[in-house]
């Protein structure tokens, strides 16, 4: 347990500190050779990657359309259901965010127009690994859809003689993708950005992925013209600020559920409780013994603190200068709270608004901002398949009083041209 106001300054900093994230020399020249490789030999490369990484003895790029058809025959209906409500409140909640254009006379005779485009080409990376990440799809594919692009591309890897999961399938289904690509890592991404005979070449590429994906994203995102990504990425992490009433049970299997995601992720406790964090502690150990990831969690925890605060003051200070992906309010009277929150990529209201409630169904993005990145960047949203773009429209009279301001200002800048240009419009008149 850490004592908040014990700490010195620098104490405060590093316990806030973030694992630190693999982006090695080595790796970014392996990742520029996998680059390179699908830059000269497209398919191929993808196809010995498969071989290579993923141990595929046969592997193809792309998944016929009667196996995505036919995919919801093959899952359990109770998945089926589940697929389905995630879907529904995925949905619901980011059709309130259809960007609306504006319109506004900013002078007599000046209109100008705010409008909204959809992204053409869509790139969506899931990762693969020992399970199927249909939530993943969900979060993705929903915004692509209600954003009208073109063309989408899902990809994700599979691992040695299976099939992609129908899970994964569905989920795409009921997003409307057709275009699904069975490749992963910076291999694809590359592909996705370049365009291969198989790969069709996207503008933006969305979605999680281990040090190699999140490398290539950030190379080809400097390189490739016209191509962007949708954030940087680092490990889950989650914050929870619990005062003395707070369940330690929940909060044991909050920590616990971002601790399972990888031995780079951190979870932290605030509480103005010394007996909530002893109880949590004690919490912790009971659950770890019941999950199957027990290892990972373990050595997540090694890079988590448990903080003991004054007041929920102090707490929400701390929260704002670590800026988590995930804040969790286990409080008194939660709701009154949120107006303090600051830095926080979403929050989880109450003792009964789990993460994991995010992660897959409340309706709410589950694609964050990590590693302090909550500061800058905001929860994946329909707005990030969109670009904006302006118009103006002037009349003649509307350019006269206009040139008021116009006139001057090129003159003090300069550019001589620029107010030529008026000038002539005006000699006209």
């Amino acid at each position: 347990m850490f004592k908040w106001n014990e700490g010195s300054q620098s104490a405060q900093a590093a316990i806030l500190e973030r694992p630190a994230v693999t982006a090695s020399e080595s790796i970014e020249k392996q990742t520029q050779a996998i680059i390179n490789d699908v830059i000269a030999n497209g398919d191929n490369a993808l196809l010995e990657f498969a071989k290579k990484f993923d141990k595929r003895e046969q592997p193809r790029l792309r998944v016929p359309s009667e196996e995505i058809v036919q995919s919801e025959r093959l899952l359990e209906p109770s998945l089926k259901q589940a697929i389905d409500l995630a879907y529904s409140n995925i949905k619901a909640f980011h059709q309130q965010q259809q960007p609306v254009s504006k319109k506004i006379d900013t002078a007599p005779g000046v209109v100008c127009e705010l409008k909204f485009e959809a992204i053409d080409a869509i790139g969506l990376y899931v990762p693969g690994g020992s399970a199927p990440l249909p939530s993943s799809v969900l979060m993705q594919g929903v915004c692509a859809q209600l954003s009208g692009a073109t063309t989408v591309v899902l990809a994700t890897p599979v691992n040695g003689n299976e099939r992609i999961h129908p899970a994964i399938l569905y989920a795409a289904k009921l997003c409307g993708i057709t275009t699904i690509i069975e490749s992963g890592g910076a291999g694809v991404i590359a592909a996705m950005a370049y365009g291969t005979e198989s790969v069709p070449k996207v503008n933006k590429v969305f979605g999680p992925g281990n040090s190699y994906v999140t490398m290539a994203k950030q190379l080809l995102s400097q390189s490739v013209p016209g191509f962007a990504i949708d954030m940087p990425a680092g490990p889950s992490e989650v914050m929870v600020i619990a005062d003395e009433r707070a369940n330690p049970a929940f909060i044991a299997a909050d920590l616990l559920s971002q601790a399972e995601h990888g031995r780079d992720s951190q979870v932290l406790l605030v509480s103005n409780s010394e007996k909530i964090i002893a109880q949590t502690q004690q919490q912790i150990e009971l659950q770890l013994e019941t999950l199957s990831r027990a290892d990972i969690a373990r050595a997540a925890l090694d890079n988590s603190a448990l903080i003991l605060v004054d007041d929920m003051a102090q707490a929400f200070d701390v929260s704002a200068k670590y800026g988590p992906e995930h804040l969790i309010l286990q409080i008194d009277q939660a709701d009154q709270y949120v107006g303090l929150v600051k830095n926080a990529g979403s929050v989880f209201v109450g003792d009964y608004t789990p993460e994991s409630a995010g992660d897959y169904a409340s309706g709410t993005n589950h694609v964050l901002p990590t590693y302090g990145y909550s500061k800058v960047y905001s929860s994946l949203n329909l707005m990030d398949f969109y670009r904006t773009y302006t118009v103006q429209s002037i009349t003649p009279s509307g350019l006269v009083n206009l040139s008021k301001a116009i006139l001057p200002l090129a003159d003090a800048e300069g550019l001589d041209a620029h107010a030529n240009a008026v000038k002539v419009r005006l000699e006209n008149l």
